[in-house]
């Protein structure tokens, strides 16, 4: 006989409820689980960094969309990025830390945002400084996406979400490039509307960052701590109790600005006391200072050697095959695109495969919150020295240099660089036998160390 019908109505509900219970329990531990939010921070790094037209953006803004001159990119807009890079370097490194980067990673997207509008639809000189303005705020909060995921994940799987999230900011830029590359080659778009369609996109990230998880510690202002209960173990203990865990709790305290400012210092006298971090520093500072000065001018270069509007280029595809010296030489004196290009290439691959050595070196033997604070020092004087160098240089009020005489320095400077840690490293072969005369290892670990 079949149920009365209240019966199986009730059975029917219990059995949706459980299967409802059920369905939100797996919905909270996959967002509990290290994959959600670092599939949401990738979605939002690829998507942020997905930018056709910026291979093109010289040829766009001289040509008739903006109309600008090539003078007024190079001596007048550009430089703003450094200046405004350096401004609000290290109250986005606090804030970020204190806001604890959900809201930074946030920021950054509208910031993104309102530069694209701007280079969509303004025209004068101030308005492209503006835009080049808000883009130094974007490229200052990268600490923000950099940072994140060491917050909301165990830090036994940092290294594993850290790759992902920075294959797919690589990844982001050749797409662009990419991209970008075949919309201008195959006229499928105009600038205008490549733009259009960056919005669109930074959109999609902007939303994404509004879905990742709000974090509840940070490496500075919000630490955690472990708390010892008062049940702790007796003095006769030499063996490590199989319990000791339930003992211990984890907290979030919040530390004050004195505390932060206090801990920061000690930390960054320490790390710098170390003579082969500072060296590797040095050159990083130096390096980092270079490149960034050769990659943001790189374009007015390739305008000058082959003007865009004579002939179709290929900025796309090399900025996507490229994502030191003698390079820099080659594209400065050899009026040829194609060599201009091919140098670029090499230059930014040495460049690539340099820091990545030096960034390994120097985080060997430093906890996640030092080499932050190694991490962020080292940028802030690359972007020091570079700030010096445009303003003498490239900044209309300083030298105003034409693009040649610029990237003649430019190559000059890397030739200084190369000289100065030569001699740094001849000196190194030289004293350490003459110090260790019966140890030949000693000179064999330090010269591996340090070069």
């Amino acid at each position: 006989a079949s149920l009365p019908s209240p019966i199986k109505t009730a059975k029917i509900s219990n059995s949706a409820r459980v299967e409802k219970l059920l369905k939100m329990k797996a919905v909270k531990r996959w967002r509990s689980d290290w994959r959600y939010p670092t599939t949401l921070l990738c979605i939002y790094g690829f998507f942020s960094t997905v930018k056709p037209l910026e291979p093109f953006l010289i040829a766009f803004l001289t040509g008739p969309d903006k109309n600008l001159t090539t003078e007024q990119v190079n001596n007048q807009i550009f430089p703003v990025w450094t200046y405004s890079y350096l401004s609000v370097l290290v109250p986005v490194f606090l804030l970020t830390d204190w806001l604890r980067y959900k809201p930074v990673v946030i920021f950054q997207c509208i910031a993104l945002f309102i530069t694209t509008a701007m280079l969509l639809w303004t025209k004068t000189v101030l308005a492209m400084q503006t835009m080049q303005f808000f883009y130094g705020v974007v490229t200052a909060s990268d600490v923000a996406y950099f940072s994140y995921i060491y917050s909301v994940i165990d830090l036994k799987k940092y290294r594993k979400a850290t790759s992902y999230s920075r294959s797919v900011q690589l990844l982001g830029y050749t797409v662009g490039s990419v991209l970008g590359q075949l919309l201008v080659s195959f006229s499928l778009m105009s600038y205008s509307n490549i733009l259009v369609f960056t919005l669109v996109l930074t959109a999609i990230a902007l939303l994404t960052s509004c879905l990742l998880p709000m974090p509840q510690q940070s490496m500075f202002f919000h630490r955690r701590h472990n708390v010892q209960k008062a049940d702790a173990k007796s003095d006769g203990d030499e063996m490590v109790d199989a319990t000791e865990s339930e003992h211990c709790e984890e907290s979030v305290g919040k530390e004050s600005c004195s505390q932060v400012f206090l801990h920061l210092w000690r930390d960054f006298i320490q790390c710098y006391s170390s003579r082969e971090l500072l060296y590797w520093s040095v050159w990083w500072a130096l390096a980092t200072c270079g490149y960034n000065q050769t990659v943001n001018y790189v374009q007015v270069l390739w305008e000058h050697v082959q003007p865009s509007q004579n002939i179709s280029i290929y900025n796309g595809g090399v900025e996507a095959v490229s994502n030191l010296l003698a390079a820099l030489f080659l594209i400065t004196f050899i009026n040829n695109i194609w060599v201009c290009y091919t140098g670029y290439v090499i230059f930014k691959c040495l460049y690539m495969l340099l820091i990545t050595i030096a960034m390994y070196q120097i985080a060997a033997d430093l906890t996640m919150e030092r080499y932050a604070l190694v991490f962020g020092a080292n940028n802030f004087g690359a972007l020091a020295l570079q700030t010096v160098l445009t303003s003498i240089v490239v900044d209309s009020r300083g030298l105003g240099l034409a693009i040649i005489p610029q990237f003649i320095i430019y190559a000059s400077y890397f030739s200084g660089i190369a000289l100065l840690f030569s001699l740094r490293g001849l000196f190194t072969i030289w004293r350490y036998p003459l110090a260790f005369p019966n140890d030949s290892s000693v000179l064999t670990n330090r010269v591996r160390y340090k070069y």
